[in-house]
């Protein structure tokens, strides 16, 4: 289901409704005709004239007459009532899923690109677009594109796999790469949208999805100061899944994550998406950016997750990611099931009373190679005035004899 994110944004702070907002493109009803964003629809006319002319047709009535038949089911895929007329939806699906196709195509295919196209020259529209077609609100049926795709297909050209290509690397421009495209293209006609797709890429294998179902209650974790303190070692954890969290012995690995400008829009998107979905997939989205909740308090968290190579800020700013993770909970139902072994794992470890003594005298006395040196100065010295005192006591008791 495509809906608008109005009631959901209401327990949103003003300041986070911006990462809904698209910048430069508007697809599907609720951003259509804004003002600042009309300067696309002259690219949307331009790249259905290109695909007519590859096709040497002249005419979009037949395209017209498909969408027409698909307009009653396209409708009940938003949740809202659309106000556009028949004629205003029929040329609006036809418009937007002609240029996303088209831009599928040029974005995989260099010689479909034309020489002046700003979008592929200006690197900054680019990751604009890749960066609107992901947004919740700002989607098409996917069934809207795959027609279209059908009608407009050149003999042995695979735009599946087109899809594919743009939808993995809008995502894994901020979330890493989760596997070959062809293992999701088989059920490429089950999915609902694009962020559904980029929301599918993204997902973590189902068998490494630790379901809690032997969850009593709700636990937190201490963020990553306080875990550093009680003796847990944060370690980046390389080639996996970025929601593939393990603890184990006292180590928790964490996989590496890039923040940059559009991460916060892509999470909040992704977390909506879940949140309104009506699929059996788990809120593993939701789950992982808890955790970083729970993990980052302050902007020192940050540092710490930084100097692990747990996070690479791209923001410059540790303070911005700190207030990022902090606020991108608010007003969402957050169940960790994805976590909760680990959630019980890490807090019976930190309730054991040796392993924050042990975490203290590392802090305090092993922390420099000076520390330790003074630690083992002292113990010798210790050492020899026991050693003397021994002495001492033993020429004692010979001499009494």
């Amino acid at each position: 289901m495509i809906r608008s994110t109005i009631v959901y944004l209401e327990c949103i702070p003003s300041y986070a409704t911006k990462a809904y907002q698209p910048e430069l493109l508007a697809i599907g009803p609720y951003h259509r005709g804004k003002d600042d964003l009309k300067q696309m629809e002259d690219h949307k006319l331009l790249y259905l004239q290109q695909l007519l002319q590859r096709k040497n047709e002249s005419s979009v009535e037949r395209y017209i007459k498909a969408m027409r038949e698909l307009e009653e089911r396209a409708r009940r895929c938003y949740a809202e009532p659309i106000s556009l007329s028949t004629n205003e939806f029929v040329e609006m699906m036809l418009l937007d899923g002609c240029f996303l196709i088209e831009l599928f195509r040029k974005f995989e295919k260099k010689d479909l690109r034309g020489e002046c196209d700003p979008i592929f020259q200006l690197r900054w529209m680019l990751y604009s677009l890749v960066h609107d077609v992901l947004l919740y609100e700002n989607q098409l049926p996917l069934f809207v594109l795959t027609k279209l795709m059908e009608m407009t297909q050149v003999p042995n050209q695979q735009d599946k796999h087109s899809i594919l290509i743009f939808t993995h690397f809008s995502a894994s421009c901020i979330l890493p790469r989760r596997g070959q495209t062809e293992s999701i293209d088989e059920s490429l006609q089950n999915i609902e949208h694009l962020l559904a797709l980029a929301h599918k890429y993204v997902a973590p294998p189902y068998e490494q999805i630790d379901r809690g179902e032997n969850v009593v209650e709700w636990n937190s974790i201490p963020s990553a100061t306080k875990l550093q303190e009680a003796g847990v070692k944060l370690r980046k954890l390389e080639g996996v899944n970025l929601f593939d969290i393990k603890f184990n012995n006292g180590v928790m690995e964490i996989p590496p994550l890039n923040i940059e400008d559009r991460s916060e829009s892509l999470f909040r998107n992704l977390i909506a998406y879940e949140e309104y979905s009506r699929s059996n997939h788990h809120n593993y989205v939701t789950d992982y950016v808890s955790v970083m909740d729970y993990l980052i308090n302050s902007p020192k968290d940050v540092e710490l997750l930084r100097q692990r190579g747990i996070i690479e800020n791209w923001l410059g700013d540790d303070e911005a990611v700190s207030t990022m993770f902090n606020k991108l909970g608010d007003c969402v139902g957050v169940s960790n099931l994805c976590y909760a072994q680990i959630f019980r794992d890490v807090n019976k470890h930190c309730r054991r009373r040796q392993n924050v003594w042990v975490a203290k005298l590392r802090h305090n006395y092993f922390n420099s190679p000076w520390a330790l040196i003074s630690v083992l100065a002292a113990a010798f010295l210790l050492m020899l005035a026991l050693t003397q005192t021994i002495f001492s006591v033993l020429s004692y008791i010979v001499s009494k004899k």
